[in-house]
C-alpha cells in the first residue's frame, strides 16, 4: 500500500488516500471529537471494499464496486494509523473506536470477521471498541450470525452495532438503501438475539432530509427501547445527496435546536443521541457519506459543493 496524500487536521480528522498494489485508490482516516484529546477518545475508520455496489443517493463513496480488500489490505490501513502514534502497538485511549465504515458495506465482506476475531490480540489496546455499521443486506445472515459469536467471545460490552434504517416508510426506505435488505421484523428479531446484559443498545441510525417519514409508532411496533437506541444525524455536504435533492432536516450550526423529531422519539422512551460532528470535518471531507476521490472526480468537471471539501489535499508518499 502506498500512501499518496492526505487532508485535515491533527486537531480533527486526517483523510489518507493510498493506492494498492492493483492500483486502486482507496481512503481510510484518523479522528479525534474535541474537545477530548486522543487520550480520552481516539477513531479509526477504515475501507472495507473497493467501491460500494449499495450506491445510497447521500453517500460519494458508492458505486464504482471492484471486490473486496483481503484482510492484509484492511490491517494495513489499521496498522498505519496505529504506527503513526503508537509504534509500539500500546493504544492508551480509554475509547479506541475501529469503525469498518468508510468506503463498502462491511457484512459483504467476511474478512472483517476475521478481523475482529484477531483485533484483541494485535494491539494492546484495553479502550478498543469495534464499530460495525450496517444497512443489514438481505445475504448477510452468515455475516451477522458469525458477528453475534464473535462479539460474545471477545467484546461482551465493548461493541457498538449500528443498523442505517433513515425511514419508516418501506417505498422511501428502498430508495435511500436501493438493496434487497433486511425486514423491521427481521432487524428486531436479530437485536433481541443479540443483546445481553451488559451490552450496548443496537443503534439504529436515521440521517433525515426533509421530506423523510419516520414514524414513532412505527418504531415502537418494532423496536424495544430497552434494547434499541435511535442516532440522528445530518446528510452531510456529498455531491449524490445533492444530485438526488436531498435537504438534511438536520442543522448542524443549530445542535441545541428542540427537534420534534427528537422530542416525540424521546417521549416514546428511547434514548436518543444527536451526532452533529464538527463543521471542519465538511471541509476535510472525512464526514460519514464524504469520500474525496469523488471529490477529484467531481472538480475535473468544474463540479463542487460550498463548504465541502475545501481542505487542501497534501502529497504524502509513503509505503507500507
Amino acid at each position: 500500500m502506498k500512501v499518496i496524500s492526505s487532508s485535515g487536521q491533527e486537531s480533527i480528522a486526517t483523510v489518507f488516500l493510498a493506492e494498492m498494489p492493483n492500483s486502486r485508490i482507496i481512503e481510510f482516516l484518523e479522528s479525534v471529537q474535541p474537545p477530548y484529546p486522543r487520550e480520552k477518545k481516539w477513531v479509526l475508520i477504515v475501507s472495507t471494499l473497493y467501491g460500494c455496489p449499495v450506491k445510497c443517493p447521500i453517500c460519494d463513496a458508492g458505486g464504482g464496486y471492484q471486490g473486496k480488500l483481503t484482510e492484509d489490505e484492511i490491517f494495513t490501513q489499521i496498522d498505519f494509523l496505529i504506527k503513526r502514534r503508537y509504534p509500539d502497538f500500546h493504544i492508551p485511549a480509554e475509547k479506541f473506536k475501529i469503525q469498518f465504515a468508510r468506503m463498502g458495506e462491511p457484512s459483504f465482506n467476511m474478512a472483517v470477521l476475521d478481523i475482529l476475531e484477531k483485533l484483541p490480540f494485535r494491539y494492546n489496546a484495553p479502550g478498543l471498541m469495534p464499530c460495525i455499521s450496517s444497512v443489514a443486506p438481505s445475504v448477510s445472515d452468515r455475516f451477522f450470525d458469525r458477528l453475534l459469536d464473535i462479539k460474545e467471545k471477545h467484546y461482551r460490552g465493548r461493541f457498538q452495532l449500528q443498523f442505517s434504517i433513515h425511514s419508516t416508510d418501506e417505498k422511501e426506505r428502498d430508495f435511500l438503501i436501493p438493496v434487497k435488505k433486511w425486514s423491521f421484523e427481521k432487524i428486531a428479531e436479530y437485536g433481541r438475539r443479540y443483546f445481553k446484559n451488559g451490552d450496548r443498545k443496537i443503534t439504529l441510525n436515521f440521517a433525515p432530509s426533509q421530506s423523510s417519514v419516520i414514524d414513532v409508532d412505527v418504531l415502537k411496533q418494532h423496536f424495544d427501547p430497552e434494547l434499541f437506541f435511535i442516532k440522528i444525524t445530518p446528510i452531510n455536504p456529498t455531491y449524490r445527496a445533492e444530485k438526488s435533492g436531498l435537504s438534511s432536516y438536520i442543522d448542524p450550526a443549530q445542535k441545541d435546536y428542540k427537534y420534534a423529531l427528537i422530542e416525540s422519539l424521546r417521549t416514546a422512551g428511547y434514548e436518543v443521541l444527536l451526532s452533529i460532528g464538527e463543521t471542519a470535518e465538511n471541509q476535510i471531507g472525512s464526514n460519514c457519506g464524504q469520500y474525496i476521490t469523488q471529490h477529484l472526480k467531481e472538480i475535473k468537471y468544474k463540479n463542487s459543493i460550498d463548504d465541502s471539501y475545501t481542505s487542501p489535499l497534501r502529497e504524502y508518499m509513503e509505503t507500507c
